[in-house]
């Protein structure tokens, strides 16, 4: 069964929004990079992206990017999303384990992207509960 387990959004001060959501929510910081602040508050994952980050292609879109969902096997539901008519966009790997696929992206049929992502993965990377 998929689980909603993050969502990222794009803005342009990092530190700013994540002190935001850190001081009102009292979200914890599990994650950072040049472009990258990810925040949990132990079961869902907010993900705070530079507008400049190179995963985002140019995209002027502003706020809510994309959300994840943890799944038991990310192959069988890539067949099933593509089955029924998301098309594939992409993918990040996994920086600790070069040859390990984070998050696989796609696009549902309206165009939300949306990825999918392994236990390990969200547990580790995303610092979120992947047992509830």
């Amino acid at each position: 069964m998929a689980k909603l387990r993050h969502i990222a959004m794009v803005v342009e001060d990092i530190e700013k929004t994540a002190q935001f959501y850190e001081k009102s929510f009292e979200m914890k910081r599990v994650r950072r990079t040049p472009t990258a602040i990810g925040l949990s508050d132990g079961v869902v994952s907010l993900v705070i992206i530079d507008s400049n980050n190179a995963n985002m292609k140019g995209d002027p879109k502003r706020g809510v990017h994309h959300f994840g969902f943890v799944v038991d096997d990310v192959e069988a539901m890539t067949r099933t999303v593509e089955g029924n008519g998301a098309q594939y966009h992409g993918e990040l790997r996994d920086n600790q384990k070069p040859r390990a696929m984070g998050e696989r992206k796609f696009r549902d049929p309206t165009g939300q992207i949306f990825d999918l992502t392994c236990v390990d993965y969200a547990r580790d990377t995303w610092q979120v509960d992947v047992t509830k």
